[in-house]
This record gives structure tokens, sequence and C-alpha cells, in this order.
């Protein structure tokens, strides 16, 4: 009674669930998929985390994979919120992997549940995350593909949850970003586009009228729409170059203004010197 009835939907649901933590999270009325790439921009992540902290204030259960990058993000924001989350993961249930969130399960097992159809003692092979994908996407109402690149095991995720008559959301990034491309072709594909949790809350009628609408939306940098470097910059990587030209300050001026921003939280440095704008203020 106590095994999930959405995964009977699928075409190949698994035959047992093992479970660390709370199984009444399994049933939370409602739950929500979020998946994206384990080398995310810095976007990406803050994206992730501030999605599902969003979503987890509006009473959401947010279901991943527990894997590095926007997984990760996605359990963490939802716990800020201090609501449950769901990590299905491709090991046995007294394995941890990625190693580095060991910390993260721990956390994860103690505020929602940790799940996974493989035995104590599996380790993490490869053939086993693809696999475990089906289950993400069973559990949930709705997928949200945070940044994805075209080849990625977040579109296998969007395709089963497709199939199996869910909801698919993807945050749109910049053209010349390699992670947002796989996000760029879901929407093509008629994925909804969202800017806010709100747009994701709505379309599932999870939105709580009574509830003011900034519980959630992603929390974003008030000062940082009134910084002319900051609009500049916009949202996509640019170089010092190419950002000295369009201002046309100084290098030295330049260089410290952009350290202030940097310290503050408002840019960050990728490789290849490039900058960007973290938030969307």
């Amino acid at each position: 009674p106590l095994y999930p009835a959405d995964l009977l939907q699928m075409a190949d649901p698994p035959v047992l669930l093992y479970v660390l933590g709370s199984v009444q999270a399994l049933h939370h009325p409602r739950r929500l998929a979020i998946v994206g790439s384990r080398n995310p921009t810095p976007q990406g992540e803050i994206n992730a985390r501030q999605f599902a902290q969003a979503l987890g204030q509006a009473g959401v259960c947010v279901v991943s994979g527990l894997a590095l990058g926007v997984d990760g993000a996605a359990h963490d924001g939802a716990m800020l919120a201090g609501a449950p989350t769901v990590a299905v993961v491709g090991t046995g249930l007294d394995r941890v992997y990625p190693k580095r969130h060991l910390a993260l399960a721990h956390r994860i097992g103690a505020q929602g549940a940790l799940v996974s159809e493989y035995p104590l003692g599996t380790p993490p092979l490869a053939a086993h995350f693809p696999q475990r994908n089906r289950i993400i996407a069973g559990l949930s109402q709705g997928t949200l593909v945070v940044e994805a690149a075209v080849q990625s095991g977040s579109l296998i995720t969007a395709r089963l949850a497709v199939e199996q008559g869910r909801e698919v959301f993807a945050i749109p990034g910049s053209i010349h970003a390699p992670q947002s491309r796989g996000c760029h072709a879901l929407i093509r594909q008629g994925a909804k586009l969202v800017e806010s949790a709100q747009d994701i809350l709505e379309d599932l009628h999870f939105a709580d009228p009574s509830a003011p609408d900034e519980r959630a939306t992603p929390d974003h940098s008030q000062g940082a729409s009134e910084d002319s470097l900051l609009r500049a910059m916009a949202h996509a990587p640019v170089s010092l170059d190419a950002l000295q030209a369009r201002t046309g300050l100084d290098t030295a001026h330049l260089q410290a203004r952009l350290l202030e921003l940097e310290l503050a939280g408002d840019v960050a440095r990728l490789p290849g010197g490039l900058l960007q704008r973290q938030g969307q203020g």
C-alpha cells in the first residue's frame, strides 16, 4: 500500500523500492522534478537553487537525482525552504555517489527521502543512472530542466516525463552557452518556457491564490538592476575586452568595479577569462 501509485503508470515500474527517510515524501501532493547539467554555469546553479527554494516555499516537494551540479543545488534549495525533497539514486542506499554529497545525502534522509531500486551494496554503475531517471520522472507531476547539453541525461528524464504524460518545463539561456542548447531543443519540441517558479505553480495548478507571488519567484538582487555595468554585461558570458568596448571604462576602473561586483556575488568569473552576471535583476 505504500508503493507510489504514479509509478504503476510506467511501462517498467521498479519491482520494489528501498527508502531511507520519509516514505510519505513519495506521496506528497505536489511533486516536481528538477534536473540539469552536472557542470552548470554559475547562473544555472543559482537558478536551480532559487527555483527549488521558491517552489519549496510554495509547498512543493522537489525530486532529483543527487548528482553534482543542478541536482545538488535543487535538493539544497528545497531544504533551505524547509520543504521535503526526494533523491532517486543509482546505487544501494548504503552507498553515496558522488562521495562529496555524503553530507547532503544525510540531510535529505532527515528532511525527505532517498530512494533506490537497487539492493544494498550496489555500486555506482554507469547503466544505473539513465535507468533511475524513469523513477525521477514517474514520481513527479512535472519536470523542470534547468540547464542541459544536447546529449544529456536530463533530456532522457524529460523524454520519459513526456511518455508518462507529465509536463516538461525548461529555463532558456544564452544562445552561446552549450548548457542551454538542450533546454532550447526541449522548448522547440513543446516544453514550456519558464522565467519564474510562479509559471510552474500556475501551470500545474499548485499555486495558492492566498499566497503572495514573491514566495514563488526566485529572490533576485534588487540593487543589480540599478548598476550600469551590470546592464552592459547583460546575462551572457562576456570577455573583459568586449565589456570595456561597451562601457568605455579604462582598464583599472573596470577591474575595480568588477572586483566589487564579484565580492558582492553579482558577477562570476568563468573559464577562459569570461565574466557572467549572476541573478536576473
